[in-house]
């Protein structure tokens, strides 16, 4: 009998800036210190893009050429291009048709997907969907957002939680059901009032008025984020193995979003996980919004084996979050 078409993760990369903001640099900046914005988020430092005219599409695309060569192929053979990002180049057109022209990407199509920090679980939900169609056979899946571009660097609340990066993974079709199992996707739109920017849409036009008013920076209101993070990527990573008739034993890995240390604690703790089993780099890159989770997955490959079963969950503003389970198959 053969097994229906799964969506197998066959290969992985990133790319991560070259210049690094350590703690001790925004002591300088901002009233704060390193023990304080260690203890409360586990952040040691995090890399900026720096450089006149760079955008998110230009982290794009050396994750995407960096992504075929390791498979050995051609941007032409690529299908289909999802970017996750809020930090997109423009309003439009969107940033994976830039980075497409970019990288020699002719015959793809792209788009981006805006769902903040659990950009990159959606994005690989419908990419998964897309090769289970059987209509697609290479669909590049990637996390980036340039989080320095929209983040106040007086505001010591937020700016010590923010890096810039991206990673990206290559989903082809698989009979030997390896990959994608299964996802569990939320959203609440009450969440808006907590974290948001609250200009440059529709709604609010950028103006004299809006730029004046520091209104495209990034906000966050911490306490009702973290309260909500917590409970809802804990919960939704435990309901995906319930569902699936798993337990924590039966998980190699939790690939959590990297937002805040206190956060991951508590998803591993409600899932049954040792923290031997969890993948932090937190303090090496901060919070790079939708590039999280698959730079841990580039930052872990070695370590991933054949067969292991893998979560990822993430939660994002406005709000959204959600879990996935895959069966790692390269």
């Amino acid at each position: 009998m053969i097994q229906k078409t799964t969506a197998a993760i066959t290969a992985v990369s990133g790319f991560l800036p070259e210049d690094k903001l350590t703690n001790f640099d925004l002591e300088k900046m901002v009233d704060t210190n390193d023990e304080w914005i260690r203890t409360r988020t586990g952040i040691s430092e995090r890399r900026i893009l720096k450089g006149e005219g760079l955008a998110t599409s230009d982290m794009v695309v050396p994750a995407v050429k960096l992504l075929c060569e390791k498979r050995g192929i051609s941007p032409e053979e690529i299908d289909c291009l999802i970017v996750a990002t809020v930090t997109p180049d423009m309003v439009f057109p969107a940033t994976a048709n830039i980075a497409c022209d970019k990288v020699g990407a002719k015959n793809a199509f792209g788009f981006d997907v805006s769902a903040a920090c659990s950009g990159f679980l959606y994005s690989l939900t419908l990419g998964a969907s897309m090769i289970e169609s059987g209509r697609y056979k290479k669909v590049v899946v990637c996390g980036a957002d340039k989080m320095s571009a929209i983040t106040d660097y007086t505001d010591r609340n937020t700016c010590v939680l923010f890096g810039d990066a991206a990673a990206a993974v290559l989903l082809e079709p698989n009979n030997d059901g390896f990959g994608i199992q299964d996802s569990l996707l939320k959203s609440d739109g009450s969440g808006v009032a907590y974290l948001h920017m609250k200009a440059g849409g529709s709604l609010r036009p950028a103006s004299i008025e809006t730029v004046t008013a520091k209104q495209h920076f990034a906000f966050q209101d911490g306490q009702p984020v973290f309260k909500a993070a917590v409970k809802g990527m804990a919960d939704v990573s435990a309901e995906l193995l319930e569902k699936n008739n798993l337990t924590g034993e039966d998980i190699a890995w939790l690939v959590p979003h990297q937002a805040n240390l206190r956060i991951i604690d508590a998803t591993a703790n409600r899932m049954g996980l040792s923290k031997e089993k969890v993948m932090i780099n937190i303090q090496k890159y901060g919070n790079t919004t939708a590039a999280t989770i698959p730079l841990c997955l580039w930052e872990w490959e070695n370590q991933l084996k054949k067969g292991d079963n893998i979560v990822l969950a993430a939660f994002g503003g406005g709000f959204t979050w959600g879990a996935t389970l895959v069966k790692w198959g390269s």
